[in-house]
This record gives structure tokens, C-alpha cells and sequence, in this order.
């Protein structure tokens, strides 16, 4: 056991100890705020504060895990043997040329993001404002490196401490924002989507649409025969973030009231796998969001736990603080849209930290590392782009431990127009996550 000594206890250095010391070191550890017994303490032991307690490691602290309130942090960035560090020391005494706690909860934390105001048209927070971004560093769960030196100082100094990193697992997952393309619209959506079809001159949609709705062909977002048997023959459960939402402007999944859709959802769910896909409209209303988690359950038969946002927005603390108080207990949101990689700095599961009431909470928040949409539209990337990416990011998983969590479409297995090839690069996301 490590005794940490600080000089005063916050809820902030509490979590952040849980999360390096605890998950990523697999640590036991204790705390005291007492001088006299850290010193005669002759056990492995490290003071983390302002000055040097002539006894045991020192870490030079930052003010930032003792304040109980949200100020302007802008850390600067340095770098030692190319990794990125935040919150440098300036104490010769200290075992780190940087305070790795409070780095690890300034990401962790999500701390960019509570007073920004720069957001895109979904109302996001984008990667290109985020420090992580800015530093170069946004592919490289940092978090996991910094807890790693820390491991390295702790073990070099005391031989008998061993530490013990998070075990890698992969975890697909699949959103369904439109659980067909064709079927089971209604009258009115489908001559809708007819007119604008011809109005932008794609007679090709409009007669297959015709075909899918005779039954001369089957509905093209319809794939979860496929999803089932190339994950079922890998022995893989994927988890389904289901869009369970009455129809708007960026919510336009079939009708929630349709028997079929209450079928297929039934069927997604036999391993209990099923979560739900709040809509966007639903972020800032909780009335809305709470029908879409009854409806959905009710259908189930069972409490929904698990969510994961529309166009991956959230809003910090507001979404979280949503799906805490409708009891959902496991988040998948936090990624971009716009770029693969460690949003927070992270690949394990974490505990949502409400920094506006300074307080852990329930809610486990799982990153997602890789999405389709952001290989095929954002990044625009190449059959073999696409490919060489996914092992570029399994590959720094699996290498720091943690979950890899993707994120695709039931209609990107589609074999559509834009979508074609695309269950050939997923079938090797799969083949090389699990090797």
C-alpha cells in the first residue's frame, strides 16, 4: 500500500487517485493529511503538495484538485522524451517534471468544455478547440503514458510495490438512426422522400425504393442478419444504441409506435444490449429524453442503463446529469465526430465527475475511440486509409490496455452507393481487435 499525503482532502483528489492509482497502477493506496504520520511512515509513501516534506516522493501539486470551483486554466504544454505533459513543475525536488493528477483530471474531467462557447451547428464541442487537439497529441491516450511514469518513479523507488495495467477488451457497439431506409415510413414520409429524390435528380432511389416496397428487394439498411452472424461466429454481443424518438429535423427514425420496429428492437435485445439513442432535440429536454427512455423500456421490458447520444453532443454537465437522474448507469458518447482518438485522454471506463458540484457520480462513462462516419465523411479517407487507421488505433489500445470502443451504423453494412466495401473494413476491424 502507498500512503499519499496531501494537505487537505477534495473530492477532486480522491477521484483522480481512484482513477491512476486504483485502475490504471492497480494500486491499493491510503491518504493522510498529516505531516507527522507521513513522515514516520516506512512504508512506500508519496507527498503530494506545494513543498518538500524531506521524506518519502514528491510530487509538486498544482492548486487545481484543492479549488472547489471553475477557473481559467490554460496549461501549458511540454514535452519530454515527445510525450506531451501538462502542468509543469518548477521544483528541482519533485519526481516528475510535471503534476501527472492534475493533467490526468484536467482531461479526464472534460474540464475545456464546461465554459466554452465555440460550438459547431449541433451545438458540440470540436476537437479543433480541445488542448489535446491544439498539442498534437489527441491519438495518444496521454492519460496512460503519464500514469505509466508514475508507475516507473513508484517501482524504482520501492522494489516491493508491482503495478498491474487495465486489460484490453474490444467493445463494438452500433447506433440505429434509421432502423430502414424504405420500410415502414408511412404514406406521407415516403412520397416526401419520393419528391426529393426527383427534385435532385436521383431516379435510382425512387425505383428502389419501389422495388423495397413491392418486396422485389430487400430494405438496404435492413443488415442485421449480417451484424448478427459476423458477430455471433466471432462470439461477439455487439451493444445497439437504438433512436427511439418521435420524428424531427435531425430525428427521423421510423415511428416509435410501429409494431415491426417494437420486433427488430425485441430481437436486438436478446442478449439485454440494447441502449438508447437520445435525440438531439432531447438534450435540452428532459421531458423529452424521459418519454424516449419509458418508451424504449417498456418495449424491452426491462430499465434501459445504457446510452449513447445523437451526433455524440453533450453538453457538459447538463446531458450527464439527465441520464443520471433517468438512471442510466453506462454512457458511450464521448468521442468526435470528426476524429478518431482519446477525447479524454483515456481508454478505460471512468465515473462521470460533475465539476459544477464538485462531486463524483454514478454515471460510468466508456470513450469511443473510432466511428465510421468520421473514416468515410469527415476524414474522407481510402478503402485502405480507413484500414490502416483502425490498426494504428486498436493498435495504441491494446498497447496501454482499456476498452476499444467502436462505433458504427446498421446502414454502413448497407453495400449502398456510399457505403460499398465498407463490410469488408469492418470484418477487419473485427479480425484485428480480436487477434
Amino acid at each position: 500500500m502507498i500512503l499519499i499525503y496531501a494537505p487537505e482532502l477534495s473530492n477532486r483528489l480522491r477521484y483522480i487517485c481512484k482513477v491512476i492509482f486504483g485502475d490504471l497502477l492497480g494500486l491499493g493506496y491510503a491518504f493522510t493529511t498529516f505531516r507527522e504520520e507521513f513522515v514516520s511512515y516506512e512504508g512506500p509513501k508519496i507527498a503530494y503538495a506545494r513543498e518538500f516534506l524531506d521524506s518519502g516522493l514528491f510530487i509538486e501539486s498544482n492548486n487545481l484538485l484543492f479549488e472547489n470551483d471553475l477557473r481559467s486554466h490554460i496549461p501549458e504544454i511540454i514535452r519530454e522524451d515527445y510525450l506531451p505533459l501538462l502542468f509543469p513543475s518548477g521544483n528541482e525536488r519533485s519526481a516528475l517534471s510535471f503534476d501527472p493528477l492534475a493533467a490526468s483530471f484536467y482531461l479526464i474531467s472534460r474540464y475545456e468544455e464546461y465554459e466554452h462557447h465555440g460550438h459547431d451547428k449541433y451545438g458540440r464541442f470540436p476537437a479543433h478547440s480541445s488542448i489535446a487537439s491544439r498539442g498534437e497529441f489527441l491519438e495518444i491516450p496521454v492519460v496512460h503514458f503519464w500514469a505509466d511514469k508514475l508507475g516507473e518513479i513508484i517501482t524504482k523507488n520501492y522494489r516491493s510495490i508491482t503495478v498491474k495495467r487495465p486489460v484490453y477488451s474490444f467493445v463494438p457497439t452500433i447506433d440505429i438512426d434509421h432502423a430502414y431506409a424504405y420500410r415502414f415510413r408511412g404514406v406521407f414520409r415516403a412520397l416526401g422522400g419520393i419528391s426529393h429524390s426527383l427534385v435532385h435528380g436521383k431516379l435510382s432511389d425512387v425505383f428502389l425504393r419501389f422495388k423495397v416496397l413491392s418486396g422485389a428487394e430487400m430494405d438496404p439498411y435492413d443488415t442485421y442478419d449480417y451484424i448478427r452472424q459476423a458477430h455471433g461466429r466471432l462470439k461477439l454481443n455487439p451493444h445497439y444504441f437504438v433512436l427511439f424518438a418521435n420524428y424531427g429535423r435531425d430525428d427521423n427514425n421510423i415511428p416509435v409506435r410501429h409494431k415491426a420496429f417494437h420486433e427488430l428492437i425485441r430481437t436486438l435485445d436478446q442478449n439485454r444490449t440494447v441502449g438508447i439513442h437520445p435525440s438531439l432535440s432531447s438534450n435540452k429536454h428532459l421531458r423529452k429524453l424521459e418519454a424516449e427512455v419509458d418508451g424504449l423500456s417498456q418495449v424491452v421490458g426491462r430499465d434501459i442503463t445504457a446510452s449513447r447520444q445523437h451526433f455524440l453532443k453533450i453538453s457538459f454537465p447538463r446531458t450527464y446529469r439527465n441520464l443520471i437522474h433517468l438512471g442510466i448507469t453506462d454512457d458511450y458518447s464521448l468521442g468526435y465526430a470528426s476524429h478518431p482518438g482519446f477525447r479524454a485522454g483515456i481508454t478505460i471506463p471512468f465515473p462521470f465527475f460533475d465539476l459544477t458540484k464538485n462531486e463524483i457520480t454514478s454515471l460510468r462513462i466508456h470513450p469511443v475511440t473510432l466511428m465510421d462516419v468520421t473514416l468515410k465523411d469527415y476524414l474522407r479517407l481510402t478503402t485502405e486509409q480507413s484500414i490502416e487507421k483502425i490498426h494504428q488505433m486498436v493498435s495504441m489500445v491494446r498497447s496501454v490496455g482499456g476498452e476499444f470502443v467502436s462505433l458504427c451504423h446498421n446502414e454502413t453494412f448497407s453495400e449502398n452507393r456510399r457505403w460499398l466495401g465498407w463490410r469488408n473494413i469492418y470484418e477487419e476491424l473485427l479480425r484485428f481487435a480480436l487477434i
